[in-house]
């Protein structure tokens, strides 16, 4: 265990493994530190494996049968987080719809990292009539609220999970490419940058061998800390009728389906709202955690 240790803390890696390796043993060694960090993780890991694991967890069929003489049945040991007005079970929908929000936060995610992070670094690199076309077409984007503009398209498209994550995922690319274009200006005046024009390297070669995995940490680390309002925004298309479509148990829709008894029945309303503020609750103290493990300008 010392003799891994030592070499992961070697001052001078003997090869490009060794040095990875190191810089994410250091990494996980700050983030570890962090208890409200590991707490996220815990959260986000929850997540996972709930959404794994939810065919084991709970039946599906407790998901989409009704069952009209057990409905608004409040907690108890059969239902753990009692019925719906149609008498399914609460604890099996909020389980599978931990899937749905998983999809939705990884389809988001690998659409809005790169496009944001192809647009961003381009921009910054190439500059010029480039740059200035760029940013004019992210003001735009940014000129807007995000859920009002999501409402948009996905009115201008169809309801449904589609629409919605394709929604969010145009109206959330344009701070990952602002955030791109300011590490890039930035790395685009180092010495080694230089040395690699004198060498001949090309541009596309450039961005891809020494801008991009520079930029990389902070658009994860932002990444990370937009995963909550994804979420919420995701929740607010459903609770408006305008993603997932019933009978799919998406929290959003599941909030929007139990506001007419919120008074007498909470549990309806309560439960998945819960674990829209949990999950989102873990995102954010993860990236926070991320920001200080991973960005070298905290230490």
């Amino acid at each position: 265990m010392n003799n891994a240790r030592s070499w992961l803390l070697a001052d001078q890696p003997a090869s490009p493994l060794q040095a990875r390796m190191g810089r994410f043993y250091t990494s996980w060694l700050a983030l570890s530190a962090n208890p409200l960090a590991l707490i996220g993780l815990a959260i986000v890991v929850l997540l996972l494996l709930s959404a794994l694991l939810a065919p084991w967890i709970a039946p599906r069929d407790a998901v989409y049968v009704q069952n009209l003489d057990g409905r608004l049945q409040p907690p108890s040991l059969l239902h753990w987080f009692g019925t719906d007005e149609l008498g399914r079970d609460l604890f099996a929908r909020v389980v599978h719809g931990s899937r749905i929000t998983l999809m939705i936060v990884a389809l988001v995610a690998i659409i809005v990292g790169p496009l944001g992070l192809i647009i961003g670094m381009v921009a910054g690199y190439v500059g010029g009539w480039t740059d200035r076309i760029l940013m004019r077409l992210t003001d735009i984007f940014l000129a807007f609220p995000r859920l009002v503009l999501a409402l948009a398209f996905v009115a201008a498209l169809r309801p449904g999970i589609e629409s919605a994550i394709l929604a969010i995922a145009i109206t959330s690319w344009p701070p990952y490419a602002r955030l791109a274009r300011a590490e890039t200006l930035m790395i685009r005046r180092s010495d080694f940058i230089a040395a690699a024009i004198a060498q001949g390297a090309s541009a596309p070669r450039i961005i891809r061998r020494y801008v991009m995995p520079l930029c990389m940490p902070s658009v994860v680390i932002r990444l990370t800390l937009d995963m909550a309002g994804i979420i919420l925004t995701a929740a607010g298309l459903g609770f408006l009728g305008l993603g997932a479509q019933p009978p799919s148990p998406e929290w959003g829709a599941m909030v929007a389906a139990g506001r007419g008894y919120v008074l007498d029945q909470w549990w309806v309303s309560t439960i998945p709202g819960i674990a829209i503020l949990l999950v989102s609750l873990g995102f954010n103290l993860l990236g926070d955690g991320l920001r200080d493990a991973l960005d070298p300008r905290q230490s």
